[in-house]
């Protein structure tokens, strides 16, 4: 592949991203812990959803070691309802392996990088780039769009070349974000505004007329419809919550107990077998509303059923616990239990 529109393309981008980048506050500083927490919780997570979760991460956590020195259930709480939730588990268990190996300090070196939980490719190209100067690529799915569009490749060692080169002679602080921006405004996967890209003369896709709402490099999803019905059950100003095991799906978070159907008949039993170590008896439950919800290949509907007891029993074992309504914000709970919460919150009020 010739070289010689390289210069250009570096000129025109980085000119373009002086005038159009978004004010971000991870581009506010050069601090390596920050921007690699900004670079973990955009892993795909949208900006606007990341952005409250930054500031208050940072407020809590300022630095590796106290972060490192905080407890994982912290840590999740903080996390609840940006997802992903092994990210979170990675950070934490990086964050010790900088304090113990690194004296506090993320490394400089690629190798080194690479050895952190939680840190590959991707990562360990951001923070050295954007935190610390380095020549490297950060290749992301943005950056995969634009680039496979501009030269018109899918190949991903070629693509990577190519990220290499134009990398080596710039700015790369500056210019791997450019590259990320117009991939995530200007160069999008279904509908890409190719009249407002400052590389449209130079793009290849675009000269060779290819159908402009094309997503190159973008995998179809393939969801499964999944009916998984919600119990709250309710004592005493208290609900029973239940925590996932560590090789779960969502791991390690408190939750309404649930279970994931392949059909819609039988809600309620389905949750009453669920419950059967409880030993007692419920009114009969009340569905009190729906919600929707998406995780990984899944479109959720929850029926959310309410169960009502007159006295209060033993959680039924260690990963049960009785919690009162005003605490339930204190601990790691998935982002179902909280819209199923807004439900019962909802019904409360109509009731009342």
């Amino acid at each position: 592949m010739s070289a010689k529109n390289f210069p250009v393309i570096r000129r025109k981008l980085l000119g373009w991203y002086k005038k159009n980048k978004r004010d971000l506050p991870w581009r506010r500083t050069r601090d390596p812990y920050a921007i690699w927490i900004a670079e973990t919780m955009l892993q795909q997570t949208q900006v606007k959803t990341v952005l409250p979760y930054y500031e208050r991460f940072l407020n809590t956590f300022p630095s590796v070691e106290s972060l490192a020195r905080a407890r994982l259930e912290r840590v999740l709480r903080l996390w609840s309802g940006l997802g992903y939730y092994r990210r979170a588990e990675n950070l934490k268990t990086a964050a010790r392996q900088v304090v113990r190996d690194h004296g506090g300090k993320l490394p400089r070196e690629y190798s080194q990088l690479r050895t952190l939980a939680g840190i590959g490719d991707y990562t360990a190209g951001a923070i050295l780039s954007i935190a610390f100067g380095k020549n490297y690529p950060a290749i992301d799915g943005n950056v995969r769009r634009v680039l496979g569009r501009l030269y018109a490749i899918a190949d991903d060692p070629a693509l990577r070349d190519v990220a290499i080169e134009l990398v080596r002679r710039t700015q790369p602080r500056e210019f791997n974000q450019a590259l990320m921006e117009l991939g995530a405004t200007v160069c999008t996967p279904r509908a890409p505004n190719c009249a407002a890209c400052p590389l449209k003369s130079e793009c290849l896709s675009r000269s060779a007329a290819r159908p402009t709402n094309h997503s190159d490099g973008v995998r179809a999803k393939y969801f499964t419809e999944v009916t998984w019905p919600l119990a709250i059950v309710r004592c005493g100003g208290k609900i029973l919550l239940h925590r996932r095991a560590a090789a779960a799906l969502l791991a390690r978070l408190w939750e309404l107990p649930g279970v994931e159907m392949t059909r819609r008949d039988g809600e309620a039993s389905a949750l009453r077998r669920q419950l059967r170590d409880l030993r007692v008896n419920f009114a009969k439950p009340r569905r009190i509303g729906d919600i929707r919800h998406s995780i990984t290949h899944r479109r959720i509907r929850a029926p959310v059923y309410l169960f009502d007891c007159t006295a209060l029993i033993a959680a039924p074992g260690p990963r049960w616990r009785w919690v009162p309504r005003r605490r339930v914000a204190h601990y790691p709970v998935s982002s179902m239990t909280k819209k199923a919460l807004a439900v019962l919150a909802a019904h409360e009020t109509r009731s009342a």
